[in-house]
């Protein structure tokens, strides 16, 4: 870039113009420009291009190492910073701060992640464990997995949280059948899931909120 911009100004800047200023420090190679709209043209938005698997962002010409953390620490950035306000309060007194929390962390996932989000007795999150990490349809789930490390943590709740790569949140069978499973095991150790949420690009579907639960 020839110039740095006024940290006034950031707001006026595309997306493109973000990329660019970012990756400034860390390219060598090709034109910051041309790896900027290759990124881009390959990806799509912001969100999908910092979510991208390693080898995919690899395969963008002149994208090296450094350039490529640059990319997971905005990302990772970004997911703390919701978190830490998606924990400051009980989370069903700020149900809009969690689900912006699960978006960030899961909706442009390339491959179908299924979490925990464990709570103590206030409701307060205590925990976001990953649960399973299977392919772009599919996550395995085991629900006594779910249950015993709950009892490890000494939780009192839980709410549940995938993504749908496809960008559909609607649930499938498989998921209402395994979120029952899982309900009805909670309830043997009087423990609480209080929703099960499906993350996509095209929007957030709430177990609770369909009747579900």
């Amino acid at each position: 870039m020839s110039s740095t911009p006024e940290p006034s100004t950031l707001d006026e800047i595309d997306d493109h113009g973000l990329l660019c200023l970012l990756l400034d420090r860390s390219l060598s190679g090709p034109p910051i420009n041309t790896v900027a709209a290759d990124l881009i043209d390959r990806f799509g938005t912001l969100e999908d291009i910092v979510a991208a698997d390693l080898p995919e962002l690899s395969r963008i010409a002149g994208l090296g190492p450094t350039a490529i953390l640059d990319l997971k620490l905005l990302r990772q950035l970004c997911i703390r910073l919701t978190r830490s306000t998606a924990c400051a309060r009980p989370v069903l007194s700020s149900w809009n701060a969690l689900v912006a929390y699960a978006r960030v962390t899961l909706a442009h996932s390339p491959r179908e992640q299924f979490r925990a989000l464990f709570l103590d007795r206030r409701n307060i999150l205590m925990r976001d464990e990953l649960v399973a990490d299977g392919s772009v349809d599919h996550a395995p789930v085991y629900p006594r997995e779910v249950i015993r490390r709950a009892l490890e943590l000494s939780a009192s709740a839980l709410i549940l949280v995938h993504n749908h790569p496809s960008g559909d949140p609607a649930p499938s069978q498989a998921d209402i059948a395994v979120t029952r499973q899982i309900v009805e095991a909670c309830k043997v150790f009087g423990l609480q899931v209080h929703d099960h949420l499906i993350v996509g690009r095209e929007g957030t579907a709430s177990f609770r909120a369909l009747g579900l639960i």
